[in-house]
């Protein structure tokens, strides 16, 4: 897929709340809680203009029967997609508008996505060097096969010193 970085634009919070909506008429009672996170989901930031969301749920196996019913509605059903304990659904074919990550309330990646979105909101300073790095790699780079891994590095870097700002609270 092409690397489509946008300016920060408050119609990414509605977009979120608009697919709560949609997700907790298919899923009901089985999310517990849903988070926005990512770069959508900080003021300011450029970013890729999908919104990654988190639904929290209790029973991560209890999310695959519902496969079908979100393939039919246009979700790409995605799996753990490299992460364990995941379950992804992706939005919007290769116009993709959504990343809806869902995990079981006690998987570990929970934490750390929120913790890096909140240490991002709580330092603007840091979201804004962030966002800086990001476009100096989308203008290197087309695909986001090549965009993806050459922030990885970065993105480890700084959720460590995000871990270590928690820890001080």
């Amino acid at each position: 897929m092409k690397v489509r970085l946008s300016d920060y634009t408050e119609d990414w919070k509605v977009m979120f709340e608009e697919e709560v909506k949609i997700l907790k008429a298919i899923f009901g009672d089985e999310i517990i809680s849903f988070e926005h996170f990512g770069s959508t989901s900080i003021p300011g930031m450029k970013a890729k203009p999908v919104i990654d969301m988190m639904c929290i749920v209790n029973e991560i196996e209890k999310i695959d029967s519902y496969n079908e019913q979100m393939n039919s509605m246009q979700y790409d059903v995605a799996g753990e997609w490299g992460i364990e304990g995941r379950r992804l659904f992706r939005k919007g074919g290769e116009n993709r508008t959504h990343h809806i990550h869902f995990y079981q309330f006690d998987n570990p990646q929970i934490k750390r996505h929120i913790v890096f979105r909140d240490y991002l909101l709580a330092n603007p300073e840091e979201a804004s060097r962030y966002s800086q790095f990001k476009e100096a790699l989308a203008n290197k780079y087309e695909s986001t096969r090549d965009y993806s891994p050459a922030k990885k590095a970065f993105v480890s870097a700084m959720e460590k010193k995000a871990l270590a700002w928690h820890l001080c609270f």
